[in-house]
């Protein structure tokens, strides 16, 4: 996916959350938003790169992602790694454990062990081929 600005990536968001979602819509759904105009050009941009396309109902282009929400996370993910830890997933992962009111209980903790438990493995495999 291409390298994205903040305001493009608030846009993604409004759009990967609505659905399907007109110029007004993500206007109204932005803090401190931009111009229609602004708002309409960055809109035809992201279509540009291939992150949306769009419809027309009407005397409206009513904008949709192409991109899968979870191919969306994970290549914002990589770049939050990236640009505030480094590059570090473990400091990335023990960044938002620390967060206040994380409170990750039960099931989620659960899947995180389960998760660290996996992401192990390859280095345990390698640990034991080593010691024969």
């Amino acid at each position: 996916m291409p390298e994205l600005g903040a305001r493009e990536r608030q846009i993604m968001d409004v759009v990967h959350r609505l659905q399907r979602a007109t110029v007004g819509q993500v206007l109204a759904e932005l803090a401190d938003p931009p111009t229609y105009s602004a708002v309409r050009g960055m809109l035809g941009l992201l279509e540009d790169k291939g992150l949306l396309r769009h419809e027309q109902e009407g005397l409206k282009f009513v904008y949709l992602p192409t991109v899968k929400l979870q191919k969306a996370r994970e290549s914002a993910l990589r770049h939050m790694v990236r640009t505030f830890f480094g590059g570090s997933a473990k400091a990335a992962a023990a960044a938002l454990l620390e967060l206040p009111g994380a409170g990750i209980g039960g099931e989620e903790l659960a899947r995180l062990r389960k998760l660290v438990d996996v992401a192990r493995e390859p280095a345990r495999r390698k640990a034991s081929k080593e010691g024969k």
